[in-house]
């Protein structure tokens, strides 16, 4: 029998759930050929036994693993390892941790060292704004964090704290949020792993300036997030473009890539892909991380809509994964509270964001502490927790809501898939129907289209029910379109 007591690593302490830290060792040990495809898996009773935990611990565990896609289970027979998992040579075994932290390698792929240091006015907002995908800031807990905001600025010690020592950012948030991290995503990372900085999109921007070199190639999705791709394309590096499609980025054409010209990074975003919402699946992922290793090239993961998945939970970051240095993860805040909290982070081994930090104070001297101290109060008060809750529930109505909408009256005018999380919907025009009918309309503004796909985002988190029926019924009006027959 293999010895599960060995693979499977729990620590009490930890503020990780254990049926949480027991499927993480399964997945580690899937992901590394420990455990191969098709083996069958202890029963709940034996493993229990063998952990000296409950049952139910077990049980919780089994039903995390099946929802990602790691296992299948056949009621009262057996739980088995998935066939769809590639085949990979197991590692000997030896004393080291199974969660032991990649981050504690210095950073891999070579990158920069730091040694020196046309606005369009809006006249008038159209009537019904459709979103990228914002959170809904009437549900947002503002007013406890500007509260606590406000009692940090009348308070010496905490003015003191929020004014001095914060180029890598607040030292209280980076240590709350090194603990939320290893929580809720299973990042095992310490204070020093982390760089604060205002939204994802510096994060991004930092990323590439210190990444690429003028010609250097880096792989993004087509279609992608258009603000990352044109930070790329300003450093002078050579984008180069893979197809997405249901189960995300086409790895296999990463692959591809690889054996034919060296590549220096790649952008991805797991979850929820902007702007398609897909969500890269459990095979790519592993094959992706496969591909970084055996090619040298850096994953710039862009987790910026992690929390909201409504199926199941959301899969772990590639960075939690055995990545090696290999990996820049990326997140926000500003999906979680309000577009106009600019508090962003990047995780990344030390060597890296010590060069981020350097980059950083070249084009922003100031931090407001005082946020950044107000938002680590929230998160360990556990308001943000509870706030994720409440927000979760709410956006999973709306986005069905809004699917019942679309398909009462769009019908015969839009396709979609559904997505399993995130805050939006990519809706495509049928033809003969062309997005230029819905930019050019005075009453209605979007954010993010695509004119070759012939596509757009609907943002349906920030609206209620009746501003979702509102925006339907104008879409139905410009463009036409009918319902399910």
């Amino acid at each position: 029998m293999m010895p599960f007591e060995r693979i499977i690593s729990i620590d009490r302490k930890s503020k990780i759930p254990i049926y949480r830290q027991i499927a993480i060792s399964f997945i580690n040990a899937i992901s590394q050929g420990v455990i191969k495809a098709n083996t069958h898996l202890p029963s709940t009773r034996d493993l229990a036994k063998l952990l000296e935990v409950h049952r139910k611990t077990i049980v919780a565990a089994y039903e995390e693993l099946e929802a990602q896609d790691w296992v299948v289970s056949v009621p009262r027979k057996y739980v088995a390892v998935s066939a769809k998992i590639p085949q990979l040579k197991p590692k000997k075994w030896s004393e080291e941790s199974a969660n032991e932290s990649s981050y504690t390698t210095a950073f891999q792929p070579a990158f920069k060292q730091i040694t020196s240091p046309k606005i369009k006015e809006i006249a008038r907002l159209p009537s019904i704004i459709l979103d990228d995908g914002f959170p809904d800031v009437r549900l947002s807990p503002i007013d406890d964090l500007l509260k606590i905001y406000r009692s940090y600025t009348s308070k010496k010690h905490s003015i003191r704290n929020a004014t001095f020592g914060t180029a890598q950012g607040s030292l209280k948030l980076r240590e709350i949020l090194a603990s939320y991290l290893s929580e809720t995503r299973g990042l095992n990372i310490e204070k020093e792993h982390i760089l604060i900085t205002h939204g994802a999109q510096m994060s991004i921007y930092l990323a590439a300036q210190l990444l690429l070199e003028p010609g250097e190639c880096i792989v993004v999705g087509r279609p992608n997030y258009d603000m990352a791709t044109k930070v790329f394309e300003q450093t002078g590096a050579t984008v180069l473009e893979v197809n997405v499609d249901d189960n995300g980025l086409v790895v296999s054409e990463v692959e591809s890539i690889c054996q034919s010209k060296p590549i220096k990074a790649i952008y991805v975003i797991p979850h929820h892909h902007y702007p398609t919402t897909v969500t890269l699946s459990i095979e790519r992922r592993m094959a992706l991380l496969k591909l970084s290793q055996q090619y040298g090239f850096a994953i710039i993961e862009d987790d910026y809509d992690y929390d909201y998945h409504y199926a199941s939970s959301p899969y772990l970051p590639l960075a939690s994964s055995q990545h090696r240095g290999h990996v820049i993860y990326i997140g926000s805040f500003s999906k979680l509270l309000d577009p106009s909290i600019r508090i962003g982070f990047m995780v990344a081994p030390f060597n890296f964001i010590e060069q981020g930090v350097a980059l950083r104070k070249l084009i922003d001297v100031g931090v407001d502490g005082y946020m950044q101290n107000a938002l680590a109060e929230l998160i360990r008060q556990g308001e943000l927790k509870r706030h994720i809750k409440k927000a979760k529930k709410c956006y999973f109505s709306r986005r069905d809501y809004l699917d019942e909408l679309l398909r009462l009256h769009l019908a015969s005018s839009v396709d979609y898939t559904l997505p399993s999380g995130g805050m939006a919907i990519w809706l495509t025009l049928k033809k003969p129907y062309v997005i230029e009918q819905l930019m050019t309309h005075p009453q209605l503004a979007i954010k993010r289209v695509d004119t070759e796909l012939n596509a757009f985002r609907f943002g349906f988190a920030s609206m209620n029910e009746q501003e979702l029926e509102q925006a339907v019924l104008l879409l139905k009006t410009i463009i036409g379109g009918e319902g399910v027959k």
